[in-house]
């Protein structure tokens, strides 16, 4: 089933300038892995790209009825102190979902790395939206590609920054 598994990373803060294009790519990517015979999809349940990569699985799930969306949740309570709105979203996505894991019953100190490897662990594949040399998304790709993973990169590539004049 690995072979068969992709999972999800990126920033939970996203430019909202870049939705479409990250939409897209993600349709893309997706689209492609499933021809490729990749049919379980994991997120972790986070705000911005986890968010995104899941409702993504779902338009997905129209055209392609046998993918399947997994949910790897770090905690029970994952949603405390969020908005209401994002509290709505989330919960979408969870009746959405065909299977919903969760690791601990409340937060605690490393829940969400622990999370992420979880995650890594099963899958062949990873999608991530990276912008940042540092943080977990930072951590969770260098942790991927350490154990193997194919990575795809989707975040558009930083807007070039001619040399200084001589």
């Amino acid at each position: 089933m690995k072979d068969q598994t992709c999972c999800f990373t990126g920033h939970r803060d996203i430019p909202a300038s870049e939705y479409a294009a990250i939409n897209h790519r993600l349709d893309a990517e997706i689209e492609n892995l499933i021809h490729q015979g990749v049919r379980y999809f994991g997120a972790g349940g986070a705000l911005g790209f986890d968010t995104m990569a899941a409702f993504a699985v779902v338009r997905m799930k129209i055209k392609y009825p046998h993918i399947r969306l997994i949910l790897v949740l770090p905690c029970k309570n994952q949603t405390r102190g969020w908005e209401k709105v994002n509290k709505k979203i989330y919960n979408i996505i969870l009746r959405e979902a065909d299977k919903v894991v969760y690791l601990s019953k409340r937060y605690s100190y490393g829940c969400m790395q622990k999370r992420n490897r979880h995650l890594v662990e099963g899958s062949a594949v990873c999608i991530c939206y990276l912008t940042e040399p540092k943080g977990g998304t930072a951590y969770t790709v260098q942790y991927a590609e350490k154990k193997g993973l194919q990575v795809i990169h989707i975040a558009p590539p930083p807007a070039h920054i001619p040399p200084p004049p001589p």
